[in-house]
């Protein structure tokens, strides 16, 4: 895809945040579009750097790697959304920026220990299983207040608020319904630690601007910006 079509679906996908944010009295300043880069060449990546874009999304610690490498030139940030081994931990806690995907303890355990050992702490979202599918990672919401206290016991994460995966359908209001039971875990977790939880990362290529009326600080959108997703990574 070329740079200019990449500064225009960029441009188009924010024009859509802004007017749901519009729809529902929100500040646009409130959500970040985070593009999905995963699979996508370097050279997409400049395109949208050169657009204005400064963070980028990535799933693959081997294509991290990679990137932050051929690209530190611009000084990216990098936020890591996808499943994460234990054992993968240390490339998550060298370079990424953020950790959008923080499915156990057993995880946060082991990046927890990179973290130190780096004298680094990472901001870091736990991700929620809002729709109960048994393909999707992370907390069932049930779990989730027990599982923060103790994520939160960790010095190298800096736990800021909650990720998730809305159902895989079509259905507008089963969708809804996985937002708006993260948006309230937010506000119940915000009661139990006297504030905080302020991120919300909640919304895709499909259904975005349904997260965004929900209440998403951060929607992450891949083919909506780069176009079909490469069938393995560059």
């Amino acid at each position: 895809m070329t740079e200019t079509a990449i500064a225009a679906n960029l441009a188009a996908a924010r024009a859509r945040i802004d007017a749901a944010c519009a729809r529902v009295g929100r500040d646009p300043e409130e959500v970040e579009l985070l593009p999905v880069s995963k699979t996508h060449p370097q050279d997409a990546l400049r395109a949208a750097h050169a657009a204005g874009y400064r963070r980028f999304g990535e799933s693959r610690p081997q294509e991290l790697e990679a990137k932050a490498s051929g690209l530190a030139d611009l000084g990216l940030g990098w936020v890591f959304i996808g499943h994460l081994q234990s054992n993968k931990a240390r490339v998550v806690a060298e370079l990424a920026d953020e950790f959008q995907a923080l499915d156990s303890l057993r995880l946060a355990q082991a990046l927890d220990r990179r973290l130190q050992a780096l004298g680094r702490r990472l901001p870091a979202l736990v991700q929620v299983n809002s729709s109960g599918e048994p393909t999707k990672g992370g907390f069932t919401p049930d779990e989730v207040p027990a599982a923060v206290r103790d994520l939160r016991a960790l010095d190298g994460l800096d736990v800021r608020g909650l990720m998730t995966l809305a159902a895989n359908t079509d259905d507008e209001d089963a969708v809804r319904a996985c937002f708006t039971t993260v948006t309230a875990l937010q506000a119940r977790l915000r009661d139990e630690h006297g504030g905080g939880f302020d991120a919300l990362s909640m919304g895709m290529s499909g259904d975005f601007e349904v997260a965004v009326e929900c209440g998403s600080t951060c929607v992450r959108l891949g083919t909506t910006i780069f176009g079909a997703r490469a069938l393995s990574a560059p």
